[in-house]
C-alpha cells in the first residue's frame, strides 16, 4: 500500500478534488477526504486546509496532502501555519518535482480555477513519486526551517 494521502478543497476546488480522489483511489492510494463534501459557495478554505495539514503533520514522512482552492494560495498559507508542514503551490510538473527534491514538501496546493484534471493528475503523480534528495545543503536549509518553527509555531 502506498502512503496515506489527505485531500481537501473548498467550493472552487471541489470538482477537481472529487476527480482526483477517484483516480488516486483507483491507483491504490489510501485517500482520506477532509472536505468539502458538497459544493457550497459559503464554505471557507481554512477549514479544509487546516484539517488536512493537522493530519499530515502527525506523520509527515508517511503522509502527504493535496489541497485545492481557486488560486491555491489561500490553502498554501493556512497549511504552512501548522508545525511540520512544508506546503507550496504546485503550478507545473517541474515545480512539484523541485519542491519534493529540494524542499521535501509534504503538501501541495493546486489552483482549481487554473489547472484541469489531466494537468493536476500529472502534478500530483510527480509530487507523490519524487523523492527528497537528502543533499547536505537541503538538509541544512530544512533544519533552519525547523528552528524557525520551534520559535514561532506551538
Amino acid at each position: 500500500m502506498l502512503m496515506k494521502l489527505y485531500l481537501g478543497a473548498d467550493h472552487r476546488g471541489f470538482v477537481l478534488k472529487e476527480a482526483l480522489k477517484r483516480a488516486l483511489m483507483q491507483n491504490g492510494y489510501d485517500v482520506e477526504d477532509v472536505g468539502a463534501f458538497a459544493q457550497d459557495s459559503n464554505d471557507d478554505y481554512p477549514d479544509f486546509a487546516y484539517a488536512a495539514a493537522k493530519k499530515v503533520a502527525e506523520d509527515p514522512n508517511e503522509r502527504k496532502g493535496v489541497l485545492i482552492c481557486g488560486s491555491a494560495m489561500g490553502m498554501d498559507v493556512v497549511a504552512n501555519k501548522v508545525k511540520g508542514i512544508r506546503a507550496t503551490v504546485a503550478y507545473s510538473k517541474e515545480s512539484a518535482a523541485h519542491a519534493r527534491t529540494n524542499d521535501d514538501i509534504n503538501i501541495i496546493t493546486l489552483a482549481g480555477d487554473v489547472v484541469d484534471f489531466n494537468e493536476a493528475m500529472e502534478i500530483v503523480t510527480i509530487f507523490l513519486t519524487t523523492q527528497f534528495s537528502g543533499e547536505t545543503r537541503h538538509l541544512r536549509r530544512l533544519n533552519k526551517i525547523k528552528e524557525i518553527e520551534a520559535k514561532h509555531l506551538k
